[in-house]
This record gives C-alpha cells, structure tokens and sequence, in this order.
C-alpha cells in the first residue's frame, strides 16, 4: 500500500520545508526514525528521491510498510504541534488522522471540540458495521432497473449511516405540499436532507427548488443535497449556495472506504463553503 499523490503532498505540506523535515537535524533525524519507526533513515533505500531529509521522508512513505508509515507520521504530527504550533489544526489533525488509520493506525487524538459533545457523541462504530455500510451503498448501484426503489433505498442508507455516526437522523417526511426526504443534528444545526440517485447530473433548478425550501424555515436550518451523479460545472456556475451542501456518491463512498465521521466530512464542507465560496468541495480535497 502506497500513499496516493495527494497524500503525499499533505505529508510534504505539514512536515517538509524546502528540504528540511521541521527542525530536525540529520542527528536527531535519524534518531527520531531509529526510536519511533526502528528503520536507519540514511539507508540507501531511502535516497531514490535525493539525500535530503524532506526527499528522505518522502521515499520512506512510498517503501515502507503501511504501519511503519502510520507510526512516523503520528510521531512527526507531535513534534509539529512543538514546532509549529499555528498548523496543527483541527482540520490537519483530521486529514492527518485519517490517512494514518486508512494506514492501519489508530485515529490522532485531541482537536478542539466541547466537552458536551465528546460526552454525547458515540464511540467510533463497529468496523463490522461500517464494512456492512459500504457493502450496502455498494448494493444500491444493482437497483439499476428499479430506480424507484433505489431512490427510497438510498434515503434509508443515508439515515443509517448518519445514525450509525450519532448523527440523530430522520426519515423522510411531508409538509404541507413538500416532501423532505430526511433531516440530521450536526453541531447544533439541522440539515435538511435532499436526496438523489438518478443518471443525469444535478442541475440548477433542483438546487433552487431545495434551497427555497430551506429559505422558508428558520435561519439556522441548513440543508444537505446529495446526488449520487454529482453536479455539472453549469449548474454549479448557475447557482449560488446561501445555507446548502452538495456531496455526491464518490463523497460518500471515500468517506466510508476510509471510515471518515461524516460530522466531520460535514464540518471540513461548510469551512469550504464559507471560506472559498465552494459548497461542493469534495471529500478527496479535503481529506487528502
């Protein structure tokens, strides 16, 4: 198991400065290898790149064992909250953390987050359950001659998975003269639930349709659209988002091969949104 280009940049972008890994000399590089990892980092092996500690560093990721590169990295994400602590982030420690458990590791603790959640919040699902979860998205795409039935299987898969994170979901329901196909609790906040699984992308006039419908209700509603085909670059360029998140099917299924909390794939969209003006950043981009 190698690391993909974009996981290497966030390894190069966290802990490599033009060459240089951090503050570490090549003594204490070294020892740092030799005490956390057991591996001569000087080995020739590791110098295909070049003989810097940054093109070192790099090589190990791409020629060790997946494991080996967990525990480097967890061991490098404790000197950077020393070193720098301005970008030990929540959101690096996040993206950090699940590359390090896709490694086989376990998940990088701490983040800024209030007591009253971590108490309320349940414990990291069963990888029995997860597993079961992606297996039954997976499913979904053999209800192709069915696609009434997959649009209602698919709205129940969405409420399990968001139950299954403690997400308090909601079936779908019906107001007078509208149909919500779910609702969830996140940070304080629910999010309406638009859910589609059709051939054709998402255009712009479903996504008005659903933002009018979160614009009648209160200022804190928000909403969550999801189309499995995802959203052509001209509805995108045709519609602004006010309180509204687009994912699609390769987001949720990255999320869950990677065992991602969708509070926190969540959480990484709507910084996006407010930060860069993008409702539909993808998961890819935001978990390298």
């Amino acid at each position: 198991m190698t690391l993909r280009p974009i996981e290497t940049k966030l390894v190069d972008d966290l802990f490599v400065q033009g060459g240089f890994v951090l503050n570490f000399t090549n003594q204490t590089f070294a020892e740092f290898f030799l005490h956390e990892v057991g591996i001569d980092i000087y080995d020739d092996a590791y110098a295909s790149r070049g003989g810097s500690k940054g093109k070192r560093l790099i090589a190990f990721t791409q020629k060790a064992q997946p494991k080996a590169i967990a525990k480097a990295l967890r061991g490098l994400w404790e000197y950077l909250q020393v070193d720098r602590p301005a970008d030990a982030t929540d959101s690096n420690r996040a993206k950090l953390s699940a590359l390090i458990e896709r490694l086989g590791g376990a998940p990088l603790s701490g983040g800024v987050v209030a007591e009253e959640e971590k108490s309320s919040r349940p414990q990291r699902p069963a990888e029995g359950t997860l597993a079961a979860l992606e297996a039954e998205f997976l499913a979904l795409s053999a209800m192709d001659e069915r696609p009434q039935e997959r649009g209602y299987a698919f709205e129940r898969f969405l409420k399990r998975w968001f139950d299954t994170w403690g997400l308090d979901a909601r079936s779908s329901f019906r107001t007078i003269g509208e149909q919500v196909d779910g609702s969830f609790q996140h940070d304080g906040t629910t999010y309406l639930v638009e859910a589609k699984w059709h051939r054709a992308q998402t255009n712009a006039t479903m996504l008005h349709a659903f933002q009018g419908k979160i614009e009648e209700r209160p200022i804190w509603t928000r909403g969550l659209h999801v189309s499995h085909a995802g959203y052509s670059e001209v509805s995108s360029a045709a519609f602004t988002s006010r309180r509204i998140l687009l994912m699609d099917g390769q987001d949720i299924y990255i999320a869950l091969n990677r065992r991602l909390d969708p509070a926190m794939v969540i959480r990484e969209k709507a910084r996006a949104a407010s930060e860069r003006k993008n409702p539909y950043a993808k998961v890819l981009e935001l978990f390298p």
